[in-house]
């Protein structure tokens, strides 16, 4: 009769040693794709605000690591798309702001986007010499405030 031998305690330690690297491997790079699912967050800057004749422009930059989603714009605290929606328009490059339709800010993407009036809002003014605080809200429930004293636009376009 033949006599069975296992293989060596040596190399059964070198395979289960390289197993557990090999594992220890791929969980960490599992960890690392999931972490980055949860690490990504929205950051928006507004770059600039100015008046001009054709109402007041507005330039935001996304320098965070998600899509940013504008749902609502405020104008002295009050709702662009509810309160002042047959008065005042928020439009990004051709994308205007509605109740059901965000503005998207990819990363690292740039907008201009143009706030105008048809005509004077019944719950303040917009006329030279009035500061005006336009507060962007996100779909991720961050608000982004700008306050800006009016030099020279007036609602429909009169100085």
């Amino acid at each position: 009769m033949q006599k069975r031998r296992g293989i060596s305690p040596v190399i059964a330690t070198v395979i289960i040693v390289a197993v557990t690297i090999a594992v220890a491997i791929a969980v960490a790079f599992w960890m690392t794709g999931i972490v980055g699912l949860f690490t990504g967050f929205e950051q928006i800057q507004i770059t600039t605000v100015y008046d001009a004749n054709d109402g007041i422009h507005v330039l935001l930059r996304n320098t965070g690591t998600s899509t940013v989603a504008i749902t609502e714009v405020y104008l002295n605290n009050f709702p662009l798309t509810t309160v002042l929606n047959r008065v005042a328009h928020f439009t990004c490059d051709d994308t205007e702001l509605a109740e059901n339709q965000p503005i998207t800010i990819n990363p690292g993407q740039d907008r201009q986007c143009l706030l105008t009036f048809d005509r004077q809002p019944d719950q303040f003014n917009v006329r030279p010499g009035t500061s005006l605080e336009i507060k962007l809200h996100s779909a991720g429930g961050k608000d982004y405030p700008k306050v800006i004293v009016i030099q020279s636009y007036s609602p429909g376009g009169r100085a």
